[in-house]
């Protein structure tokens, strides 16, 4: 995928304030897609940027002989922010989860999922505002597993992955969601766990998390246990604000309350660390699509959007997203997932929210 020449494409402006370094991974599958759609929209608001682009997941492996080549990883160090594609991972065997790799050797302790009901999506629902915030490094995404045979004490047909869960990383994830309630005027923190089970983990986790609360008073707090937090996702999403999260059960939950909206291709991701953040859509590579301009690119670009806000640049953010809003609102040129009928493809649905900014 060429992005320099699809920039023939966008408004010129004369006057800019600054001009950004940003790190731009297209990633596989869809992601050079979406991704392109992302930073036309980002240049159509207005804002100039200097794209580095790097590479990650299958296209790095085969071309460099490694998912995660280490100028990927130097230039996001450099530039401080990245906007990223989806990446594919190999199910059950192949290189470890790039995603996983990133979070971990740039520190992205938390990851944030803002969930929202768009109007003119169908769902069974209208009333959906839920965040997801989850602790980014450890629970089972540690990647400490043993092969079947390799753990002492266990039947040799049993495999091993070991959950950790830290004090350190607890306290850290549950001050930036308070943080994050307060500078964003949320009322509520859920935190979910597993206590009743995981008494040693999972208890550390809830435990933690009620102690920083105590700091907030301003802010109501309270628990669920997983399988009930989903149950009661479904049954009444409106009676959540923030869901404070583990790795594993924030990565499903977030799924889930992006399903309540009606389309996973709506929601953005942010990976935040103390000096670095990495923006992403929620949705996976979907290779079967790859190049066949068919996707939504909803959630790339409001990924941009969260990353103009990341970087001060919130009047362009207001844009897009208000744009964004007005495309699928209207439901004249949209994408597959969205169209009652007549679906366009994913360069036409980027051009109506271009057109709007």
């Amino acid at each position: 995928m060429e992005f320099r020449k699809a920039k023939e494409h966008i408004p010129t402006f004369k006057v800019f304030k600054m001009t950004y370094n940003i790190t731009l991974i297209p990633g596989d599958g869809v992601g050079p897609d979406v991704i392109l759609s992302a930073v036309k929209c980002i240049e159509a608001s207005g804002i100039k940027v200097r794209w580095e682009i790097a590479t990650a997941g299958e296209f790095a492996k085969r071309k460099y002989g490694h998912e995660l080549p280490k100028r990927t990883l130097d230039l996001i160090k450099k530039n401080k922010v990245a906007l990223k594609g989806p990446i594919t991972t190999p199910v059950g065997t192949g290189f470890r989860s790039v995603n996983v790799q990133l979070r971990q050797a740039l520190e992205l302790f938390a990851n944030v999922r803002p969930i929202k009901q768009f109007p003119g999506v169908h769902s069974k629902y209208d009333s959906i505002d839920i965040v997801v915030i989850r602790e980014n490094l450890e629970d089972l995404y540690s990647g400490i597993e043993f092969p079947k045979g390799k753990f002492k004490g266990l039947p040799k047909d049993s495999a091993v992955s070991l959950k950790i869960i830290s004090e350190k990383n607890t306290k850290r994830i549950a001050q930036f969601a308070f943080d994050y309630a307060l500078k964003n005027k949320r009322n509520k923190i859920t935190c979910v766990h597993k206590a009743n089970i995981l008494k040693e983990t999972d208890g550390l986790f809830l435990r933690i998390s009620k102690n920083i609360a105590k700091k907030f008073p301003s802010i109501k707090f309270e628990d669920r246990i997983v399988d009930n937090m989903a149950m009661q996702l479904v049954t009444k999403p409106e009676e959540y604000d923030i869901l404070l999260c583990p790795n594993l059960y924030g990565d499903i939950l977030s799924d889930l309350c992006a399903g309540l909206t009606g389309s996973l291709g709506l929601i953005p991701s942010a990976n935040y660390g103390k000096q670095i953040a990495i923006f992403e859509p929620t949705h996976g590579s979907v290779p079967k699509y790859a190049g066949k301009n068919k996707v939504n690119p909803s959630g790339a670009i409001l990924a941009g959007v969260l990353l103009l806000r990341h970087i001060g640049e919130n009047k362009a953010a207001n844009k897009i997203e208000k744009a964004v809003i007005s495309v699928i609102k209207e439901a004249k040129k949209v994408t597959y997932d969205l169209a009652k009928k007549n679906p366009v493809g994913t360069k036409q649905m980027t051009e109506a929210i271009i057109e709007k900014i």
